[in-house]
């Protein structure tokens, strides 16, 4: 079966990018009889607070769209003793270095992910108790230079390489790639939708699915939605949540759905009729001066 999740992280309230992501990821799971599940992810408890109610309201535009899910919601908070049981199960080690360190001593573009070259997997125990005394350290998991294939619907095979990526930071806090893939295998899922912004961490977090023992699932990467500039639709960009621009449900359902190619579709159910079996949802859109438009 088709099992797909959404996860919103309640920070702020969902905007059109956000929604639109939700819709693909709904449409794609009932077109094959399946199910989507939603999971918060709220393991952040400082970013929660300052953002108390948010999680209500995301959940409620989610449900005034006619995106309803399955099951009850999920929420990471309350799974931690899941993520503890995953990191003893991992090979792991302790990190001591600063995100300045890092960055010096690995290459990336410019503001992109910056893999770790495994300053400290050699560390003496007695360098290590030195460091302790320092500052806290990172828990990594210990990847053994792997490599990983996923298979994305939109972009086919992806390869890349799989660093010792944080498994628990300093501040004693589950990370985020440890945490989604071991909610995933325990919720089922078998596919994920999501923006295409995420593709370089799928080989990641599929192989940490494989080294759990669960079945990587298979990917959705779709187009973004961003702004004139070209960069990712964010809140600053002003009134883009359909609350601010003071869009009814059937309105803002049809502005999405026009955006995914499916025409000015007026209810979830009129989506899912005109969505073609092969609709993969790669074009992004662009919100440009109230319209959100197919970026070709």
């Amino acid at each position: 079966m088709h099992i797909d999740r959404y996860a919103p992280s309640p920070t702020s309230d969902l905007h059109l990018g956000n929604l639109r992501t939700a819709m693909a990821g709904w449409l794609l799971a009932r077109r094959e009889g399946g199910r989507w599940l939603m999971r918060v992810e709220d393991l952040d408890r400082a970013r929660v607070r300052a953002a108390d109610g948010t999680e209500r309201r995301q959940l409620d535009a989610l449900r005034r769209l006619g995106l309803e899910w399955d099951g009850e919601v999920v929420r990471q908070s309350e799974r931690l003793e899941l993520y503890r049981a995953a990191v003893a199960s991992l090979p792991t080690y302790e990190c001591f270095c600063t995100r300045r360190e890092i960055a010096e001593a690995s290459s990336a573009p410019h503001g992109g992910y910056r893999p770790y070259p495994g300053t400290c997997r050699g560390l003496s125990g007695a360098e290590r108790s030195r460091r302790r005394d320092e500052r806290p350290p990172a828990i990594r998991v210990d990847s053994g230079g792997a490599e990983f294939t996923v298979i994305d619907a939109t972009a086919g095979e992806v390869t890349g390489p799989v660093d010792d990526f944080v498994l628990v930071r300093n501040d004693g806090q589950f990370a985020y790639n440890l945490a989604v893939v071991v909610d995933d295998i325990d919720m089922g899922v078998t596919h994920i939708t999501r923006g295409v912004d995420l593709l370089e961490s799928a080989p990641r977090q599929a192989w940490l699915t494989r080294q759990l023992g669960g079945s990587p699932s298979r990917y959705a990467h779709i187009g973004l939605v961003v702004n004139p500039r070209g960069e990712r639709l964010a809140k600053r960009d002003g009134a883009v949540t359909p609350n601010d621009l003071g869009l009814e449900p059937a309105e803002a359902v049809a502005l999405l759905a026009s955006s995914l190619g499916l025409g000015p579709c007026r209810s979830m159910d009129e989506a899912l009729a005109a969505m073609p079996g092969d609709q993969r949802f790669v074009e992004g859109a662009v919100w440009s001066e109230g319209t959100l438009s197919p970026s070709r």
